[in-house]
């Protein structure tokens, strides 16, 4: 495989920087791939500009900044203004419905895919783990990390105590970017 380059992008405070933090752990502890991350955020604490830039993959990675991604998992209308003009061609854009509205036309190369994240999450009974369902959604629909390897990074990496939500949630993004891919079939 080779490496892959990740953009997620929101606002402070949805868990960009985590949602990126998981999926690094989840390639390179667990599925024993390679793996960098890096991080960008205003000064805010909440509410400014955030992303999280990661490449993953098999072969060595010499320069870990994220040029041209080939998934975008974006959570913000900022973040999709700012960061889907830069998605490769052919690339796999993925977006949560309720915070972004499309406003490029990709063609028929670029595989774009919607969910209402915060929606679920909300359902689920805590709006922070959108976040999480993003996460479950781009691993059914991008085949990139094993749902067991990201499993384990979310309870790992989750506080204590909130593990099993976090996973509910996972579970959830998983099953409707499932649904999403046998659609497409």
């Amino acid at each position: 495989m080779k490496n892959i380059q990740i953009k997620i992008g929101g606002f402070g405070g949805q868990g960009i920087v985590l949602a990126g933090y998981i999926l690094g752990k989840a390639a390179s502890i667990h599925d024993k791939k390679n793996a960098t991350l890096t991080q960008s955020y205003g000064p805010e604490s909440r509410g400014g500009s955030c992303s999280a830039q990661l490449i993953i993959g098999n072969d060595e990675i010499d320069y870990p900044k994220v040029s041209q991604p080939d998934i975008l998992l974006i959570m913000s209308q900022e973040a999709y203004d700012k960061f889907t003009p830069e998605l490769t061609k052919g690339g796999i854009l993925l977006y949560d419905e309720d915070l972004a509205k499309p406003t490029n036309n990709f063609g028929k190369t670029t595989r774009v895919h919607s969910i209402p994240a915060t929606r679920y999450a909300e359902e689920i009974g805590k709006k922070v783990v959108a976040n999480i369902i993003m996460l479950g959604f781009f691993t059914a629909i991008s085949g990139l990390i094993s749902p067991d390897a990201m499993k384990k990074s979310i309870r790992s990496s989750t506080p204590s105590g909130f593990e099993e939500l976090n996973v509910k949630a996972f579970d959830r993004g998983y099953e409707s970017g499932l649904t999403k891919t046998n659609q497409k079939k």
